[in-house]
């Protein structure tokens, strides 16, 4: 499986579900169908997605976004919750952060005010999409995926480490030059 594949999957299950949890139970039943060797492509797809958002510039815009709460775990989490939107509104954000102003879920959080206002599933993170190769992959194949990818001299990251150009994560002048679509809608907003 190529990334084209794992963004068909990603794209079907986006427009097949109306909800995160949905989308898990729908990406891990389609994987299940699948060869071995094409859920662990999936998991390798899914990794090298997951860098092309491992940046510092997309770290300042997701903890803009979440009020300065957005720390490691938090960041890759996000980084899944990307991925879940889907190949386009990915791609716009992979190219510039903030196009996350365009993303509807962004906006409706900007909308719904601080975080303490928030609720558990308006948070934007996915955590349970990095379980979703596994989860196929142990429901039909003996042994575990990570052997699988070993043996195939492959692994997968469980943590952040971002890459590109240095940025002010605390600095608004930086905050509003760097992303000001998203510092109009979350810089000025009591936190």
């Amino acid at each position: 499986m190529d990334s084209g594949g794992l963004w068909k999957l990603v794209d079907h299950a986006v427009a097949a579900t109306a909800d995160l949890e949905q989308r898990r139970e729908w990406l891990s039943g389609r994987l299940a169908l699948l060869p071995a060797g094409e859920i662990a492509d999936f998991a390798v797809r899914l990794e090298e997605q997951r860098g092309r958002v491992d940046t510092w510039a997309h770290w300042q815009a997701a903890t803009l976004i979440c009020s300065g709460l957005c720390g490691m775990d938090s960041f890759f989490y996000f980084q899944a919750w990307l991925i879940g939107q889907g190949r386009e509104v990915f791609s716009s954000v992979a190219a510039s952060p903030d196009a996350l102003a365009d993303v509807p879920a962004v906006r409706r959080l900007a909308a719904l005010g601080p975080v303490d206002e928030w609720s558990d599933e308006d948070w934007p993170e996915w955590e349970a999409l990095y379980r979703v190769p596994d989860a196929a992959f142990e429901a039909v194949h003996a042994g575990g995926l990570d052997e699988l990818l070993a043996s195939r001299g492959q692994g997968r990251a469980f943590d952040v480490s971002p890459g590109g150009e240095d940025v002010g994560m605390e600095d608004p002048a930086d905050i509003a030059w760097r992303i000001p679509r998203l510092w109009a809608l979350f810089g000025t907003v009591p936190r």
